[in-house]
């Protein structure tokens, strides 16, 4: 079983960029497609972003897309998420998982799961 520990979460202000890492220890990671989920408190958990195994999908919510961006480095066992323009709705903790299933979109895709970083946008 894989386990993932996120990290890069922070205070930011309005407009301004951060960039999230995940990374992977266990079964061998490149073998898993990843996601990205966000959770703002008293809200449900929701899709952010995603990437298949080697890379060359990826899968974005639309209210991230463009502002966003996902990406993997199979050799260090981690996947990024860049964060830029960020905007204080985009305040959550942010959760990365593995995928199993077929939907990239349906949270019961997704077997394991870190603990979560803090992302708070000020305005």
């Amino acid at each position: 079983q894989v386990q993932l520990v996120e990290s890069g979460g922070g205070l930011v202000q309005a407009g301004g960029s951060l960039r999230l890492s995940c990374a992977a220890s266990g079964r061998t990671f490149s073998f898993y497609a990843m996601g990205w989920f966000r959770q703002a408190p008293g809200m449900e958990r929701e899709f952010v972003a995603a990437i298949s195994w080697s890379g060359s999908n990826t899968y974005y919510a639309d209210s991230v897309k463009g502002r966003f961006t996902i990406s993997r480095d199979n050799a260090k066992s981690t996947v990024y998420l860049q964060m830029n323009s960020l905007k204080p709705e985009d305040t959550a903790a942010y959760y990365c998982a593995t995928k199993g299933g077929f939907s990239y979109y349906e949270i019961r895709s997704y077997g394991n799961w870190g603990q979560g970083t803090q992302v708070t946008v000020s305005s």
